[in-house]
Formats: C-alpha cells, sequence, structure tokens
C-alpha cells in the first residue's frame, strides 16, 4: 500500500521531485565541484527562482546554510551585540530564545501559553532591543502570527528576524517588514530535508559589519560578510549541499509554472476543509481556538489523549500523520497542509477518520 505523508517536516516529496532526482543522477550533479561554472549556473538558477517565486528584493542576499537552526544561530550572531526579544509560544520560538541566551546575549521574551497567539499591542520593546525574533508559524503547536501584525514590529526599530520555516512559500511576505527570514526546505517545498535558507536584508548585512569594524565577534568563518563575499559569485563560503540547491531550484520553477496564487489557493481550500471536519468532529478539535491565529498549513487536532490509537489506524490505512510535540504527544496530531498534499489526499484521510 502506497503511503501519504502527512507528517509536518520531513515530509511527502512534492510530485516532480522523484524524476528532477533522476535527472541530478543522470548528469552527476551530485559529484560536480561547488567550485565550478555548473554549481554557478545552478546557484543563480535556484536564486533566481527563490526570488521570483517570493518577491525576494534584488538588493536581499540570499544564503544556503544546513538548517532553519543554524540560521538562528548565524542571526544572533551577526546582528546582535547583546540584546535580543524573543515573542515565544512553542518549541521552536523558545529554541530561537534559547540559542540567543547560550550565545551570551541578554535576550528577553514575552511568552504565552502553548496554543495561543500574541495580543501584539500589548508588547512592548524596549529601546535597547536590537532585534526581535518572530516565529510566524509555530510548527510545534500550529499556531500562525497575521501577517499584518509583522508591521507592528516593523515599526518599532530593531530589526525583524522571521522564522517561515512551516509556512513559506505560502505565507505572503512584505520583505521592507523582515530583515532575516529564514526556512528549510523539507516542509511545503516538499524536498529533503538538509538544506537551509536564509534571506538577509541590506539593513541586516550593514549591522553585521558594523559590529565587525567595531571588534566585536559575528562568527568565523560562517558570518555575513564571508558568505556575501562568496554569494556575489554565486558560491557558497563552504561545501554546501549541491543536491538540495539544485532540486530547490527545480522545485520553485515547478512553483512558478503552477503559479504560486494557485498554490495559496488550493492551501486555503485543504485548510477550509480539514478545520471544518474537526470543528464538527464529536470528539477530536482544533488544538488552536481562535481561528485568527489557527495555522492553514500546519493542523494541529486534540485527540483526547487518543493519539497512540489513531497513529497506528491511520497509517494501516496508508497515511502517517505527525504525533503531537513534546508535552503533547499524547494529546495531539499535527496534519501537514503543504503543496505536496493534495485536496484528493487530505479528502481521503478525512474518509479513514471518520471510521475511527
Amino acid at each position: 500500500m502506497k503511503k501519504v505523508y502527512f507528517t509536518v517536516g520531513p515530509t511527502q516529496l512534492y510530485p516532480t521531485v522523484k524524476e528532477h532526482i533522476k535527472t541530478a543522477i543522470r548528469e552527476d550533479i551530485p559529484s560536480i565541484s561547488h567550485r565550478g561554472k555548473g554549481f554557478v549556473d545552478i546557484y543563480k538558477q535556484t536564486t533566481d527562482n527563490l526570488r521570483k517565486l517570493m518577491g525576494i528584493p534584488p538588493d536581499y542576499h540570499i544564503f544556503f546554510l544546513g538548517s532553519a537552526t543554524e540560521a538562528m544561530e548565524r542571526i544572533i550572531q551577526n546582528t546582535v551585540k547583546s540584546h535580543s526579544f524573543h515573542l515565544v509560544n512553542g518549541a521552536f520560538s523558545k529554541k530561537f530564545f534559547t540559542i540567543a541566551s547560550q550565545l551570551g546575549k541578554m535576550a528577553e521574551k514575552i511568552e504565552v501559553p502553548l496554543g495561543r497567539g500574541f495580543d501584539i499591542k500589548s508588547i512592548k520593546i524596549s529601546e535597547q532591543m536590537e532585534c526581535i525574533c518572530i516565529t510566524q508559524n509555530e510548527t510545534s503547536t500550529g499556531v500562525a502570527m497575521p501577517v499584518e501584525d509583522i508591521s507592528y514590529f516593523a515599526m518599532t526599530g530593531p530589526l525583524v528576524a522571521l522564522d517561515v520555516v512551516s509556512s513559506a512559500p505560502y505565507v505572503r511576505i512584505d520583505f521592507s517588514l523582515a530583515d532575516m527570514t529564514f526556512f528549510s526546505v523539507q516542509k511545503l517545498f516538499g524536498l529533503p530535508a538538509g538544506l537551509g535558507v536564509l534571506i538577509v536584508s541590506p539593513k541586516a548585512f550593514e549591522k553585521s559589519k558594523n559590529l565587525f569594524e567595531r571588534g566585536i565577534s559575528i562568527g568565523s568563518y560562517h558570518n555575513f560578510l564571508v558568505m556575501e563575499e562568496y554569494s556575489r559569485k554565486y558560491q557558497v563560503h563552504e561545501t554546501p549541499n549541491v543536491f538540495g540547491i539544485y532540486l530547490l531550484g527545480k522545485v520553485c520553477n515547478d512553483f512558478l509554472e503552477k503559479g504560486i496564487d494557485t498554490i495559496r489557493k488550493e492551501t486555503e481550500e485543504k485548510a477550509r476543509v480539514l478545520y471544518e471536519y474537526f470543528d464538527n468532529h464529536v470528539k477530536y478539535k482544533p488544538g488552536v481556538r481562535e481561528k485568527k491565529f489557527r495555522s492553514l498549513t500546519t493542523i494541529v487536532i486534540d485527540t483526547q489523549g487518543e493519539t497512540a490509537k489513531i497513529l497506528p489506524y491511520l497509517e494501516r490505512k496508508g497515511f502517517i500523520v505527525s504525533s503531537g510535540y513534546g508535552e503533547f504527544k499524547e494529546n495531539q496530531i499535527r496534519i501537514a497542509n503543504f503543496p505536496s498534499i493534495s485536496l484528493e489526499d487530505a479528502e481521503r484521510l478525512l474518509g479513514v477518520f471518520a471510521s475511527t
């Protein structure tokens, strides 16, 4: 029986990926030199496609890293001398805060109960804060910050770092409001794990440069200045995931051919169907009660302690979903609503739920 992976990352491969992998193997892409013209062409094609797909301004830098978690560390190292501010409402936003603390920064946070969003107008940012770290879509809880709320923080003065790991490229990002935006490819892009992307504004880059010129450590070989020097030559500062960058460029092109607006509409329709079903379910309900904070890409469902029963049942029927995260492992499931999942797949999953 063919399995469909509704897991929130790694997830179901996007339908075109297997053919791209075959082409890459046939053309020996994993064997080429990352300093040769072949990789330069791959790098340029991938970054050009990312800019078109996500509306990334031409003066914003695109850096390839090992993961989104690495991006959190690079952001703090490169742009924060002493003070960062974190909005925490789940495991991954908390990880961002923890990384800043581990790097010796005076990290501050505002934290709300899991499954809740923020009352942004009640949040006060002190003048000493250098970077506001926001997880737009919290994968652990299924809470999403409305994109219009991000503008509130952009007007406060500090740099804004935006985690869109489980919402890009669905989420419409106004890059004038975000100085550093990052994601990894094993979620909505439907690719194998092992590649992170960090998008850096001129303002954030200048902050990093300023810290360096003042003798403040911004990291060693992984700082923005080194990465930018190599990116100007369409290269990466160290041996990169050539295979992953190649596949990302191909999938971005597939998304462009399909149309990002079409992908967004499909995502919204699948989310409507999934939430409508569970809003009306007798026992299993959405974990995020306030609809304006519900993620459309990471659907979290309360299971009344029945996760251990649900997961194997679904797997026997050919569907793999994620358990709850951390303390919710036994009481929630998480359902990916990514471009690799069709509406027909979502409806079949719900049909199986109806027979539990």
